[in-house]
């Protein structure tokens, strides 16, 4: 079985390559395994100060493998909400485990990050973006919820539902400008920035990124991030098996493309045809 998560350490930076370029490093359950053993190794080596979580290929993370999630949506008839939140609680809490790490991680975004993948960036500390990026969550159009409900924590009230009640993406200048990422690179400068910034993060003592990580993170979790994203959670299953979820997973399932492209094309923005939400 090919890994689809490449680890490689360099000094204090360690760094994570989502690994399935041919599918835009979309998210299944074994990308999300080698990404809690690869988080759990760093934590334990005392070498590294620093996480950088990037992808292979044209994209950071397309989102959640469509395939996967419509073959779960088949095995899950009659529709048992407790079930649903229990699966989807798994991802979260793993993207949360970045969030929650001791050690900064940052998230260098190419291409696009999208659905799900949007979650596992916004779960890090910093993003570092190329300009060209294709940020957003589509799902807000069907099918689906932010499950970790940390936009508004990134962009705040206004630029929040700008997204998410269009399901438009932005590019990754407007990211920077917006609060999503830290800054914004032409692709080609993108990595050496990115390994910049890590280096210079790595120069702190780590109990003061640890000391400092916490202080800003708490100040997060008072907002209610807990509670928001139990909501947001319960609230994708919910939107998966709305009568249009439901119409999208039957198209989905007959033809992925066709059913993306109805889905997208009205806002004028299809054009990827990748197999993932």
């Amino acid at each position: 079985m090919a890994a689809e998560l490449l680890v490689d350490a360099d000094g204090a930076v360690a760094t994570f390559t989502l690994n399935r370029p041919d599918r835009l490093n979309a998210i299944t359950p074994q990308m999300v395994d080698e990404l809690d053993a690869a988080l759990a190794a760093a934590l334990a080596d005392e070498a590294v100060r620093v996480i950088r979580i990037k992808g292979a290929g044209r994209a950071f993370c397309a989102g959640y493998d469509l395939e996967w999630a419509s073959a779960l949506m088949r095995d899950d008839d009659p529709w048992d909400p407790a079930a649903d939140y229990r699966v989807m609680s798994r991802y979260v809490n793993s993207y949360m485990a970045l969030w929650r790490s001791p050690k900064p991680v940052v998230a260098q975004v190419h291409g696009a990050c999208v659905g799900g993948g949007s979650d596992l960036a916004l779960c890090s500390d910093l993003i570092v973006c190329a300009e060209d990026a294709r940020i957003g969550y589509p799902p807000a159009r069907v099918w689906g919820s932010p499950t970790t409900a940390m936009w508004f924590h990134r962009l705040g009230l206004e630029r929040a539902k700008r997204l998410l009640l269009t399901g438009d993406p932005m590019d990754g200048r407007t990211a920077a400008e917006w609060g999503f990422a830290s800054a914004a690179h032409p692709v080609d400068e993108l990595d050496a920035a990115t390994v910049d910034l890590c280096e210079r993060i790595a120069r702190l003592p780590a109990n003061q990124l640890q000391f400092m990580k916490m202080l800003v993170n708490t100040a997060v979790e008072q907002q209610g991030l807990a509670a928001t994203q139990t909501l947001g959670t319960l609230l994708d299953g919910a939107a998966r098996h709305t009568p249009e979820g439901t119409a999208f997973s039957r198209a989905a399932a007959a033809d992925l493309k066709a059913a993306v492209r109805a889905r997208d094309e009205p806002f004028g923005d299809y054009g990827s045809g990748s197999k993932t939400v």
